[in-house]
């Protein structure tokens, strides 16, 4: 310890001596190129402006010393320069501190000599003909300027490290002095440093300590256990046979299996040959996944082995109510089917026709007729297609950021009545609307195909000679729009499932009744969109009602 300590005060010692005198040594030399560049600044003033007085004669009759003055024409050519011959030189336009000075009037260079170690600073200022005068002069380089102080400063060096040196010894010998004299058996606080007090009261309540700990050891594993018991996931932890260490209450209801107070194994958890083969997996240092039933759900099983040097020394397995998840692949096949059954039909006809005219199978009085067939199907599988980019754009704005604008639903209610009109009047359905003019702030695209849809199966579902009303109204902060008619109503046992897509309550009747089955499915998805609730009241034989809810919100200034 007393080498570590004499070894750390040499070392800051030494670092901050040598610090200290680079840092003077490069403020000096700062401030000297500073001074000596203001200087050089100032002579090519003086000069250029002698020069502008009097010509080139100026420049032939004084003597520069040192310092180097050079006139460059406009074009680049040396025209005259105190050390060289400018016939020998080479053309200046390229040089920076010249290029400066042709652009703005003045410039400042400096550059560097690795060789000689000197650093030469250059001045050049434009004359009013576009001629340059350009002074220079050299200076020490930083590396230099140590070099010539090197003797003095290796003396001061030196002198400095014999102090350190010595001074070094008797602090560190006194530092560890009291630390080598305390009594470990019976350690005492006053006679040595009080930063080492809290190590000496340690060392005297150690067995307390220890104690402590185990009562911590012991609140971390029933930490640990309320912690994995509030998991809706299932956890088991288990050794290299499979003997179960710990586990949670979760683990036991997901699989259906009852705890045992007595030791088990994980297999006795679930009796499926999926699940045995994914804890064997583990077993053998194989991470492994498995789906399996049970009479609460589908659970996700993942048992992942825990390694010690290539040893496997346990198991950890998680299990996960993957039920709704699984719902919702199942509805995302039956949709795709029902997409693919959806589109096929139309384009099966459209090719059918199409290969029937093409091979001259039509007599000339059908092709009208079957014409109009591909024409009426073609709008079918247009109006298919709509719907679904509309339910993709809807599902995707659901997370976006809302760009909404103030709505007046009777005014759009009006308007979608208007549009509907000639369909209304084909099936001789009357259209009334009632309420009160209603804003809302939400997205007008949406919000039109929400109407829309309602009014459009108020039309197409309803009997010949039937009606249909739309009446805006409001509540505290919710406005509704409630969408009625006289048609043949839905049976109570459709009425839960008339949003899902694709859903038809009589496929025989809705085959012969142009539409898609996605109508109320954007209804529920615009609805949703805007954070409202619709709902159907039904009579089989007397009609249907829609009512949409929708909070009223005042748009943020």
């Amino acid at each position: 310890m007393t080498k570590k300590i004499f070894l750390s005060i040499i070392t800051v010692s030494f670092l901050a001596v040598t610090a200290a005198i680079f840092l003077l040594t490069g403020v000096s030399y700062r401030y000297a190129a500073d001074t000596s560049a203001e200087h050089l600044r100032q002579s090519c003033t003086m000069i250029a402006s002698a020069v502008e007085q009097s010509g080139g004669r100026y420049l032939d009759e004084t003597d520069f010393g040192e310092l180097r003055v050079t006139w460059i024409s406009a074009k680049g050519r040396v025209i005259f320069d105190s050390q060289h011959d400018p016939v020998q030189l080479d053309d200046h336009s390229d040089r920076q501190e010249v290029g400066e000075a042709m652009r703005s009037g003045e410039g400042s260079s400096a550059r560097y000599s690795d060789t000689l170690m000197t650093r030469t600073v250059n001045h050049a200022r434009r004359l009013s003909d576009g001629s340059v005068i350009r002074v220079s002069a050299e200076q020490r380089s930083f590396p230099a300027l140590l070099l010539k102080n090197l003797q003095p400063l290796a003396v001061m060096l030196t002198a400095l490290a014999l102090c350190s040196f010595g001074l070094a010894i008797l602090i560190s010998r006194h530092i560890v002095r009291p630390i080598n004299n305390i009594d470990l058996d019976h350690p005492k606080t006053e006679k040595s440093y009080k930063e080492l007090a809290p190590l000496l009261k340690k060392l005297r309540k150690q067995n307390g300590r220890i104690n402590r700990q185990m009562i911590e050891l012991r609140q971390s594993r029933e930490q640990f256990s309320l912690t994995t018991e509030s998991m809706s996931e299932g956890l088991i932890v288990a050794d290299q046979k499979a003997n179960i260490l710990t586990s949670n209450t979760s683990a036991y209801t997901l699989l259906g299996a009852e705890k045992h107070d007595s030791d088990h194994t994980v297999f006795s958890l679930c009796r499926t040959e999926q699940f045995r083969r994914c804890i064997q997996n583990a077993m053998g240092g194989r991470r492994s996944e498995c789906l399996i039933s049970t009479d609460g759900g589908e659970r996700k099983v993942i048992a992942s082995p825990a390694n010690s040097h290539d040893t496997v020394n346990g198991i950890v397995v998680f299990i996960l109510d993957v039920t709704e998840q699984q719902q919702l692949e199942t509805m995302r096949r039956e949709f795709t089917s029902n997409v693919s059954h959806e589109l096929k039909t139309p384009l099966t006809t459209i090719y059918g026709i199409s290969d029937m005219l093409a091979n001259g199978m039509v007599k000339p009085e059908d092709v009208p007729a079957l014409s109009g067939d591909i024409r009426h199907e073609a709008d079918r599988l247009i109006t298919l297609i709509n719907d679904i980019v509309s339910l993709s754009k809807l599902d995707e704005e659901e997370g976006a950021p809302r760009q909404d604008e103030e709505v007046d639903l009777y005014e759009l209610a009006e308007d979608v009545i208007s549009r509907l009109r000639m369909s209304a009047e084909e099936k001789h359905v009357t259209a009334e609307l009632t309420g009160d003019h209603v804003t809302v702030l939400g997205s007008r695209t949406i919000l039109d195909e929400v109407i829309y849809n309602l009014c459009d199966n108020a039309i197409k579902y309803n009997n010949e000679g039937g009606s249909f009303s739309v009446k805006v109204s409001h509540i505290p902060m919710k406005a509704i729009v409630t969408v009625s008619d006289t048609g043949a109503g839905i049976p109570e046992a459709h009425l839960g499932r008339i949003f899902e897509r694709f859903y038809r309550v009589d496929k025989s009747r809705s085959r012969k009744i142009k539409g898609t089955g996605l109508g109320l499915s954007i209804v529920k998805h615009g609805v949703s969109y805007h954070g409202g609730t619709v709902r159907v009241d039904s009579t089989v034989g007397k009609g249907t009602a829609f009512t949409v809810e929708l909070p009223i919100e005042k748009r943020r200034t």
